[in-house]
């Protein structure tokens, strides 16, 4: 079979991505955060870029940029802004060189010489410490127990092993001594009690009282190695009767499940003294660390990216535009540097690169604001009313009504979030799958989860209601059907235990 080469023609179609338009892209996905430290990294790499941050009379062409702010205002306001600009301009720098004309500079060494030859332990405000030092932050578990241990009189190898233990406890305050996942997916051996002592050149004798003596520290039942030894130890500490010992260490399984019939029949007494012991074994602390988690760990600062604010009988959405950098084209400092011609396509290609991230910026704030309006719209009744009117949602319904594709709308809505008169809420939240109910309109899913939650709110918590019993009363009165694994699930998500485990017996 021959071969040969031959020229044909092809006309066809194919998405081209510039670098302008993977820019956007990005840009559109960031986060607040993730948006202020892309403008400070532009700053810093293009000379023709400023902000409003800037200090005026270190950036050239300041006049310009004050008058191209005014551009948009009102032919007699512009007038006035831009005469008060120049004048308050040239009345500082005339104050500015009055001041320095007046200063003895030769005074002025000759006096900073002399106070730094003074001593440095002459009383007042030098004897302090640096601010930093005087700071204080919560203190978190390991710190607390860390001052235990300098204050115990462990010799120098049950020290080295009792800060192995402590630098082995997990967030919960337990001895985790499983081994973790290394890079290439396989996992690191599990440790024991024996392996730590003789890293610390402990005998596993010595080591089992030390660790008793650390699961003492406060708070008690710390680095133990289960549910049941936190909970002995301080029974031991608290002087529990040998009844509850028991259950402690061979019944709490029939605990959790209340299984309080199985635990009289073991220990062959009365179902009242079966009662009385777990009120007093639900005393106890089963997660030792509660109290000293991490306080950044738990708090959170969120910035909305857009306002709703209620105006009359109308929501107006607004942007946020608080600490972040308005940027402009510092044009007389590119004009002078286009006339070096070694400078000259540096400085262009930083143009072209300026000009497409403004209008990135500009463009991403635009669709930020199109695509909360739209939801506003579609969730009146929730802005109104709360988080039982939340209507069900989807992208495409979003996309559909703005005109974009359903991936930017989800670009749009993630890790944005906006303050409604309902509250502080990611846009994501508003985007719902529809539950059908029975005589009215769909609802949305997150509805029903808070229909669940005030359902098992307002139970007998000696009688909670089951998923089934849920299922019905959800039908009978809201007229929402789903089925009981959908309640199990939603219930789930929330956090709450099934009825079993609600249960209380006194």
């Amino acid at each position: 079979m021959g071969m040969e080469m031959k020229l044909q023609f092809k006309l066809s179609q194919q998405l081209v991505m510039t670098p302008q338009l993977v820019q956007a892209i990005r840009l559109l996905q960031l986060s607040r955060l993730e948006l202020v430290d892309e403008i400070r990294k532009e700053l810093d790499g293009n000379p023709v870029l400023a902000d409003d941050m800037t200090d005026p009379k270190s950036r050239d062409g300041d006049k310009s940029d004050q008058r191209g702010r005014n551009a948009d205002l009102p032919t007699e306001q512009r007038l006035e802004n831009g005469e008060r600009f120049d004048r308050d301009t040239d009345i500082a720098a005339r104050e500015t060189e009055k001041r320095v004309k007046e200063v003895d500079w030769e005074q002025f060494l000759e006096n900073r010489q002399l106070q730094q030859a003074m001593p440095a332990h002459r009383g007042g405000f030098e004897e302090l410490p640096p601010i930093d030092q005087n700071l204080t932050k919560p203190s978190n578990l390991r710190d607390h127990l860390l001052w235990q241990l300098q204050m115990s009189d462990f010799v120098e190898n049950e020290r080295q092993f009792a800060l192995l233990v402590i630098g082995n406890l997990d967030e919960k305050g337990y001895l985790d001594l499983k081994g973790g996942e290394r890079p290439d997916g396989t996992r690191n051996p599990d440790l024991s009690i024996a392996d730590l002592a003789r890293e610390a050149e402990l005998h596993p004798e010595d080591a089992e009282e030390v660790l008793a003596m650390i699961q003492r520290f406060d708070p008690v039942g710390v680095a133990a190695r289960d549910l049941s030894e936190c909970l002995r130890v301080q029974a031991e500490v608290l002087g529990f009767d040998e009844i509850e010992m028991t259950i402690i260490k061979e019944h709490l399984h029939n605990v959790e499940r209340r299984n309080f019939g199985a635990i009289a029949k073991a220990l062959k007494i009365s179902l009242e003294d079966v009662y009385d012991a777990v009120q007093e074994i639900q005393k106890l602390e089963s997660v030792p660390a509660r109290n000293f988690a991490e306080v950044d760990e738990k708090t959170i600062a969120i910035t909305p990216d857009v306002y709703v604010i209620k105006d009359g009988s109308q929501f107006v959405v607004t942007d946020n535009d608080k600490g972040l950098q308005r940027l402009y084209i510092n044009e007389n400092l590119a004009q002078r540097m286009l006339k070096d011609p070694k400078a000259k396509e540096f400085i262009s290609e930083k143009l072209r690169s300026a000009q497409w991230l403004i209008r990135a910026i500009e463009q991403r704030r635009r669709t930020i604001i199109k695509v909360t309006e739209c939801i506003v719209e579609k969730q009146r009744e929730f802005l109104e009313r709360g988080v039982g009117y939340l209507k069900p949602m989807i992208l495409r319904d979003v996309a559909e009504a703005v005109g974009m594709h359903e991936s930017t709308i989800s670009r749009v809505t993630s890790n944005k979030y906006v303050h409604t008169p309902q509250g502080l809420f990611e846009l994501k939240y508003f985007f719902n799958s529809s539950i059908h109910r029975v005589a009215d309109e769909d609802i949305a899913s997150e509805s029903v989860k808070q229909a669940i939650k005030k359902i098992i709110l307002a139970e007998d918590k000696t009688n909670p209601y089951s998923d089934q019993a849920i299922v019905k009363i959800l039908e009978e009165t809201d007229g929402i059907k789903i089925a009981r694994r959908t309640v199990a699930k939603y219930r789930e998500m929330l956090g709450i235990l099934s009825s079993s485990k609600r249960k209380k017996m006194f």
